[in-house]
């Protein structure tokens, strides 16, 4: 079976081009590494470079398995970082934590805890890296380039699962709409709307278009957008109607919100890749104290 050093040698090898500079990167010998990368070659069975002159080239196959190479990698280092932070050793307290949220969630429900985790464990480092797709935040935790993710329910996960609290699904539209004058919004009223609606590439996009198959209506899209706070912020300017989720909000809208009748919510979630991860279980823990912000709209 291939070693992690073998798939540490090819790595440095895409990365630095030369089998020299490869092999100084790794403080190892230039023959050490062609044995690495020979025995790699025999596990594959076939080239991962091609020798020119005095020179080498990475074939497709050689990038091909540096891409997944990487991952291995990471998930090995991860399992280190782990394995260190729970052995209850001296560092216990320190390490790394590399969190990811859906865009609208950064500022509703993690900064706070980031701000705490700041202050109160300035040992701990705190990646921080945005999405706009659940099912992408998802992925990212099964791949090992994420230890904890926040925002809505994924199509489909792998990890652990925290429920934290649900958030509201609602209606803006500008300050003179006739939704102004509803208490709350018939989602079959959508269908007399021109819509703001979403790219594909937003979770958002599949959602809406599951809740008015849902309900048997067919949305009129005016313009597409990759984020809920721009489609709120077009809504209340008179461009069309939209549905965004409350943490879009926090940037308050000059327009009418009201909520969807009947009314919907959805969870918000925080899945871990490594749910005995002392670092881990201390963040989530705070993120249920902290809980979901409940938010209330002007009349």
């Amino acid at each position: 079976m291939t070693t992690l050093r073998a798939l540490e040698c090819l790595v440095a090898l895409v990365e630095h081009g030369s089998m020299s500079a490869a092999a100084e990167s790794l403080y190892m010998s230039q023959p050490a590494l062609s044995h690495q990368i020979a025995s790699l070659e025999r596990e594959l069975g076939a080239a991962v470079v091609e020798r020119k002159g005095r020179g080498v080239r990475v074939t497709v196959v050689g990038h091909a398995a540096a891409a997944e190479a990487r991952i291995a990698l990471r998930a090995a280092e991860k399992a280190v970082q782990v394995g260190k932070r729970t052995s209850g050793g001296d560092d216990a307290d320190a390490g790394q934590l590399r969190i990811s949220c859906d865009e609208t969630m950064t500022a509703w429900v993690l900064a706070p805890v980031l701000r705490q985790w700041r202050s109160r464990r300035p040992e701990v480092t705190l990646d921080l890296s945005e999405f706009t797709s659940a099912n992408a935040m998802a992925g990212a935790l099964a791949a090992g380039g994420t230890d904890i993710a926040v925002g809505p329910r994924p199509t489909r996960t792998e990890g652990h699962v925290e429920v934290l609290g649900r958030e509201d699904m609602v209606v803006v539209a500008a300050a003179q709409h006739r939704f102004g004058d509803l208490p709350t919004v018939p989602i079959t009223a959508l269908a007399d709307e021109v819509f703001i609606h979403y790219n594909p590439s937003n979770g958002m996009a599949m959602w809406v278009d599951q809740l008015a198959a849902q309900h048997q209506i067919v949305l009129n899209p005016v313009l597409r957008t990759f984020s809920p706070r721009t489609a709120a912020h077009l809504a209340a300017a008179g461009m069309g109607v939209t549905i965004v989720p409350a943490s879009a909000l926090v940037s308050w809208p000059n327009g009418v919100v009201r909520r969807l009748r009947p009314m919907v919510k959805r969870d918000v979630i925080a899945m871990v890749a490594a749910p005995s991860d002392t670092l881990a279980q201390d963040f989530i823990a705070d993120l249920h104290r902290r809980g979901v912000p409940n938010t209330t709209w002007p009349k």
